[in-house]
């Protein structure tokens, strides 16, 4: 009897495979002192230059077999040669005499928090993670388990997989990729897109019911896993996988096409991006442009600023590899709590949530956001770039920040930098305030983007990650959608263009809503951008008003989504 599991879909495509299990890759260590300090330094020196090489080699490896470096792997690297990481590792360890093992597991709990407050790069938890493990591995002399014992293709489950570990699966054996935890990240997503392989990630309980060669059909379109399946869903599947495969290459033929919807409107499906390493595969991706570029991992190193010049050359080798599109870049996004030590601010703070974070930050603090500016300024000489300020709550403070980008504009060519004529200077509506504020916003800001994540936490009060509230976070209820049908409205009468960046850019049954408002720009994860534009040239903003302005009226989230499904039952199909 087949047994059916829910998760993420977290990579195109259908398969069907027997199940090959991975052993558990969660390596901890117990909280100790060191009895001798010099001995454990040497040991968490050794662990760091064991685990660069590692990475050097396996990226070597997937270099050969992609013909190109892979952004994760690049990623990594760049982290564990970051001076500042290991001198706070060292600092640590000395500071609290404790082994190299528990310095490893507190330097990892340190720099996962370095994107909790704000918004930021989607896969550094995962990123931070994975140097954890390797390290570990290393000082207490355990392997981290792989698929290299696979001598068949199969469907790999595991409770978790790393980034590094993903990226050294041979792809004539993966079929495809399950766990138990995880979620729809970037890199998760773009590894399995250029792996070519479905994936399905937090079903939560896979490894409970899944053994070795139990067969399992993945379903990475939907993201559902069937483990022994009867003959008839093997039939349904196998015809899904065709379709699938027929629809991929018709997609591919998208990627050097406008994008326009079935009535001729013009849309910009563009990509969201963390690190300058992933512009090679967006560029391929089909984006037309970037959207969001966050900047939070650039000018983080631990709880340090980059350099003018670091950030510069960033900014540029992004540019650079899209030159003909409008590259999108969100000033630091982040709060003091969470940031620079050397900063004369009080970090602590009771809700940062509510506090000194992004645009406010940068305001109080002008030593951190001039070189950030100074350095987009510069690279706008080499691509389109334009500036994004988060967080704005009041048209004072934007006025403020844009004043602050045409002095530094001034002071530059003073110097004698080529800088670009037209650098759109816009700005982040993720609170209510803005939404109210729209119309005056936009009378001096170049364009909006709104922040659905954010957004939709303030609109209705509530931390998604909360058990208890987080039944709140509603993307699609009419209070959301009044909100963002308002920002457009009131932009496009200044004669400004609106940007959704969230994660609502991304769900499906909410992207007929936002084309029928008029959008100008989707941003979304890499993976999805294909996909999306293929639904836009298949829809008619005109013919989407009705539906729009029903589901304005409607009472909540809800009743929303059954309108939407209930409209448009070709799109919605459940398998």
């Amino acid at each position: 009897m087949s047994h059916t599991l829910n998760g993420i879909a977290a990579g195109g495509g259908v398969t069907i495979a027997p199940v090959y299990v991975m052993g558990a890759s969660s390596l901890t260590a117990p909280a100790k002192a060191a009895n001798d300090e010099d001995h454990e330094a040497k040991r968490l020196h050794d662990s760091f230059s064991l685990t660069r090489k590692d990475l050097v080699k396996i990226g070597q490896q997937v270099e050969e077999e992609f013909g190109h470096p892979i952004a994760t792997v690049q990623t990594l690297i760049t982290i564990i040669d970051d001076s500042n990481i290991r001198q706070l590792a060292q600092d640590m360890l000395i500071e609290n005499r404790w082994t190299a093992e528990w310095t490893v597991e507190q330097l990892v709990s340190q720099l996962k928090k370095l994107s909790t407050v704000a918004v930021s790069s989607p896969f550094w938890n995962n990123a931070v993670n994975d140097l954890g493990q390797r390290m570990l591995s290393h000082l207490l002399h355990k392997p981290i388990p792989d698929a290299a014992n696979l001598d068949h293709r199969a469907v790999v489950i595991a409770h978790s997989i790393s980034p590094t570990q993903i990226v050294r699966f041979d792809r004539q054996l993966v079929a495809a990729i399950v766990t138990d935890l995880g979620g729809a990240t970037s890199h998760f997503s773009l590894l399995t897109e250029e792996l070519a392989i479905p994936g399905v990630v937090a079903t939560h309980e896979v490894t409970k019911y899944a053994h070795d060669d139990m067969v399992a059909i993945v379903d990475g379109i939907h993201g559902k896993v069937i483990l022994q399946p009867s003959p008839q869903e093997i039939d349904d599947y196998q015809k899904m996988a065709a379709q699938y495969a027929r629809g991929n290459n018709l997609l591919g033929k998208l990627k050097h096409e406008e994008t326009r919807s079935a009535d001729g409107q013009r849309i910009r499906v563009s990509a969201n991006i963390s690190l300058p390493d992933e512009i090679s595969t967006v560029a391929d991706s089909g984006a037309e442009g970037i959207g969001l570029f966050r900047t939070e991992f650039m000018v983080m190193k631990d709880a340090q600023l980059a350099s003018e010049e670091r950030q510069f050359q960033a900014y540029k080798k992004a540019v650079t590899a899209m030159p003909d599109q409008l590259i999108v870049v969100r000033t630091l996004d982040i709060g003091n709590d969470k940031l620079v030590d050397n900063l004369e601010v009080d970090n602590y703070q009771l809700n940062p949530a509510l506090g000194m974070r992004g645009i406010r930050l940068g305001l109080a603090h002008e030593e951190l956001l001039r070189p950030q500016l100074r350095a987009l300024l510069r690279a706008s000489a080499y691509g389109k770039v334009a500036i994004m300020f988060p967080m704005v709550t009041t048209v004072a403070e934007f006025r403020k920040a844009r004043d602050i980008v045409d002095q530094e504009i001034d002071h530059l060519k003073q110097q004698g930098y080529d800088l670009a004529d037209d650098i759109q200077v816009g700005m982040m509506v993720e609170t209510p305030a803005a939404v109210t504020m729209a119309d005056q916003l936009a009378q001096y800001a170049d364009f909006f983007s709104i922040g659905s994540n954010d957004l939709v936490q303030y609109l209705f009060a509530t931390d998604r990650t909360n058990d208890d509230t987080k039944s709140l976070y509603q993307p699609l209820h009419p209070a959301m959608l009044r909100s963002i049908f308002r920002v457009i409205r009131q932009a496009h009468t200044e004669g400004k263009w609106v940007s959704l960046c969230g994660e609502m850019a991304a769900l499906h049954v909410a992207e007929p809503l936002l084309l029928a408002m008029g959008l100008d720009e989707f941003s979304v994860p890499a993976d999805h951008v294909l996909s999306l534009r293929h639904l836009i040239s298949g829809l008619s903003a005109r013919q989407l008003q009705p539906v729009l302005h029903k589901a304005l009226s409607l009472q909540n989230a809800s009743e929303v989504e059954q309108l939407i499904k209930k409209t448009l039952p070709d799109l919605y199909q459940e398998k």
